[in-house]
C-alpha cells in the first residue's frame, strides 16, 4: 500500500485523519511532516558547492522591510567547533557535526548603512532586537527545508545562548550581532523517531485565541505521547518527586521551573540598552 500524507499526519500527531488520505506521501508537505532531529552523522562531507547553494537559498526568503537583519556563522574550524561542544557539555556531539552554523540577529549592518549615508537611525531599542531575531530564525527555518530538500539532516541547538558571552567572544560578534540559534548538518546516519506534536486544533486558532479545552488537550497529549515514545527519566525528582505516570507536561513544566539562559538577558540589553 503506497504511503499518503495522512499516513505520515498519524505518525506525528498520533491521531487518525484522513486528511491526506488520497494524496501519496512526496513533495514538501511530506518532508515537513516526516521532520526528524538527528545527532548523528555519517562520516560524509557535505560539499562546499551544495553549502553555498543552501546559503543562497535559505537568504532568499522574506525579511522585514527588506532589511535583511540576519547573518550566518560558518564554524569550520574544529578546535572552534571543539569550543562550542565543551561550552555545552550536553551536546558534545555538536563536535561531530560535518557542517555547524550559527545563526545570528544582525542589527549592526542597517546602523553602519545609516552611518554611511549619514541619516538618523531612530528605530525603538526592542523592536530593533525583534526584527532581526525573528529574520534569523526565518533564515534558519529555510536552510532547514532546503538542506533537507538535499537528504541532509539537522538539529538546531538554541544552547548557544547559553555560554553567549564566550560564543560571541570566540566568534568575535560586534555589538548588535547576537547568537539566536546554532545549526548542525550532515547526512544520516541512523533514523530517529518521529517527535509527537500538539495537535493543529491546540495550535491554530480561527478569528480568536481559545484554550477552553487546555487541560483535556494536554492531558491527551500526554496520553499518546507517552504511548508512542515514553520518557525515560524525570527531571528534578529531588525536588518535585517521582511520579508513576510522567508525561510531557511533566517533563516541560519541571524544565522551565529553573533558570535557562541567564546571562543572555543582560548580554542582549549591554548591546541594545533597553
Amino acid at each position: 500500500m503506497t504511503e499518503t500524507l495522512a499516513d505520515l499526519y498519524e505518525a506525528r500527531y498520533g491521531e487518525a485523519t484522513e486528511l491526506g488520505r488520497e494524496r501519496p506521501a512526496e513533495g514538501e508537505i511530506a518532508r515537513q511532516l516526516a521532520h526528524r532531529s538527528h545527532r548523528r552523522w555519517a562520516d560524509k562531507p557535505v560539499a562546499d558547492e551544495l553549502l553555498q547553494l543552501l546559503f543562497a537559498a535559505a537568504l532568499s526568503i522574506p525579511t522585514k522591510s527588506d532589511l535583511m537583519q540576519y547573518a550566518v556563522l560558518h564554524v569550520d574550524d574544529q578546535a572552534k567547533k571543539d569550543r562550542v561542544a565543551k561550552l555545552i557539555p550536553s551536546m558534545a556531539w555538536i563536535a561531530q557535526a560535518p557542517v555547524f552554523l550559527v545563526f545570528c540577529g544582525d542589527g549592526r549592518r542597517i546602523r553602519k548603512v545609516c552611518e554611511l549615508r549619514g541619516t538618523d537611525f531612530a528605530h525603538e531599542e526592542l523592536d530593533s532586537f525583534f526584527n532581526p531575531t525573528v529574520d534569523a530564525a526565518l533564515a534558519m527555518s529555510a536552510f532547514i527545508r532546503a538542506a533537507e530538500a538535499e537528504g541532509l539532516v539537522t538539529c538546531p541547538i538554541s544552547a548557544v545562548r547559553e555560554p553567549v558571552t564566550e560564543i560571541s567572544e570566540m566568534l568575535e560578534l560586534p555589538e548588535h550581532v547576537f547568537p539566536v540559534a546554532g545549526l548542525c548538518i550532515g547526512y544520516p546516519d541512523w533514523e530517529p523517531w518521529v517527535s509527537l506534536r500538539l495537535p493543529p486544533r491546540v495550535l491554530v486558532h480561527k478569528d480568536r485565541y481559545d484554550d477552553r479545552n487546555f487541560e483535556a488537550e494536554i492531558n491527551g497529549y500526554d496520553a499518546r505521547r507517552s504511548e508512542s515514545n515514553p520518557i525515560k527519566r524525570q527531571r528534578e525528582v529531588e525536588k518535585y518527586g517521582e511520579k508513576e505516570i510522567y508525561g510531557w507536561s511533566d517533563d516541560k513544566s519541571r524544565q522551565v521551573s529553573h533558570l535557562e539562559r541567564g546571562g543572555f538577558a543582560d548580554f542582549i540589553r549591554r548591546s541594545f540598552k533597553f
